[in-house]
């Protein structure tokens, strides 16, 4: 028997921020980006809660792919203050931490009962609505995937305005973040029906609207558009989980800092590559493994599909390559990090091979990978 649940309220559209006010919660603890608080961009959440007469706090220390001692250190202000409701406002690492905190802190006091909402200000990770939270051990560099259902937000809001003023490389990394989260999802080996539908239409919204997202600032509806994508495929994939192109790309942030949706973006081409089992010198045969037909459908949806199987995923790998570079991407490690040796990289690529392989994310990969295969792979985007 299978199941799938939606735990999250969704608030989309203009002025959603206004749910800020109509909530029924009076204490308030504002976790939030160092960047959202200095750039005024939270003000757009305390001026709602001024005007309904609430209680806030604001917490703002957080840092890119938080390190345990911030959860530990977020959990001790969160029982200090005793918000009813905790609002996340940022990209991944805010609202991860807000959920760990909130999780942790259940476990420390078990009277401690807030609420989680989460207002992202990316267009990337659907960590609003998905079980799934990632922290670091800096001592060991290592990310941590959590999966807990407690860590789910209660509502998440997704308003355009917190997005506009997003620089442009952040909006293609998140944008690029989205498709392999979609991709991935649709070819997991827990995917189903309703995962699927929402994989499939994140993957339509993304062909016709990443590109000019990231291309104009000032275009209001492709943003509200890529906000709704990344939404969509968060759920997708907090039904099906992920795969191989997340499990590596952990490594990569984890060992060198790759922002997350870049080291995606990095290995998506080679990771459909090794799932369809289909390169360069393929050529057609009576059957192919299962994801292929799951890839032809996603080119299809892109409109790049093909005469057969091994040309429209030829052309879904090239749509991939050509959006990213479209934006300006980096296309392999040794371009993102220009001053970073071979040597150098290649000598923690044994270990990154391990972690991969242990990484939650990896386990529902459509192909099972070995540790050969991913230093093969972890070798190919050098």
């Amino acid at each position: 028997m299978k199941e799938f649940d939606i735990k999250t309220k969704i608030y989309f559209g203009q002025d959603s921020l206004d749910r800020l006010k109509a909530m029924p919660y009076q204490r308030v603890m504002i976790i939030a980006d160092p960047f959202v608080v200095s750039s005024g961009m939270v003000q757009h959440a305390v001026r709602r809660l001024q005007a309904a007469g609430k209680t806030y706090s604001i917490y703002s220390d957080v840092v890119p792919d938080p390190p345990i001692e911030k959860v530990v250190a977020g959990i001790g202000a969160a029982l200090q203050f005793r918000p009813e409701v905790i609002v996340a406002i940022g990209g991944g690492s805010a609202i991860d931490l807000s959920k760990s905190v909130r999780k942790f802190a259940r476990n420390v006091d078990p009277t401690f009962s807030a609420r989680l909402i989460a207002v992202p200000t990316t267009s990337g990770t659907g960590s609003e609505v998905t079980c799934f939270a990632v922290i670091t051990d800096p001592e060991k560099n290592v990310k941590y995937p959590l999966t807990s259902d407690d860590l789910v937000p209660d509502e998440a809001i997704l308003d355009e305005v917190l997005v506009k003023s997003v620089p442009a490389s952040v909006t293609a990394d998140t944008g690029m973040d989205v498709m392999t989260h979609a991709l991935e999802a649709y070819v997991s080996i827990q995917n189903n029906e309703f995962s699927g539908a929402f994989a499939e239409k994140a993957v339509e919204i993304c062909g016709q609207f990443l590109l000019r997202s990231q291309a104009d600032n000032n275009d209001t509806h492709a943003r509200r558009k890529m906000h709704v994508a990344s939404c969509l495929a968060g759920l997708a994939f907090n039904a099906s989980s992920l795969g191989l192109n997340h499990g590596m790309a952990h490594q990569l942030g984890a060992v060198f800092h790759i922002p997350h949706g870049r080291a995606n973006s990095i290995l998506l081409p080679h990771i459909i590559e090794y799932n369809s089992e289909i390169n360069l010198y393929s050529r057609s045969k009576s059957s192919y493994a299962p994801c292929v037909q799951k890839y032809c459908n996603m080119a299809r949806i892109l409109g790049v599909n093909n005469l057969n199987e091994v040309v429209t995923v030829h052309a879904l790998i090239n749509q991939v390559r050509f959006m990213a570079t479209e934006m300006h991407m980096p296309t392999s490690v040794s371009e993102a990090l220009p001053k970073l040796t071979k040597e150098e990289y290649e000598a923690q690529i044994s270990l990154m091979a391990k972690n991969a392989l242990q990484d939650g994310c990896t386990a529902t990969n459509p192909r099972i990978p070995t540790e050969d295969d991913v230093i093969e792979l972890y070798k190919k985007i050098w």
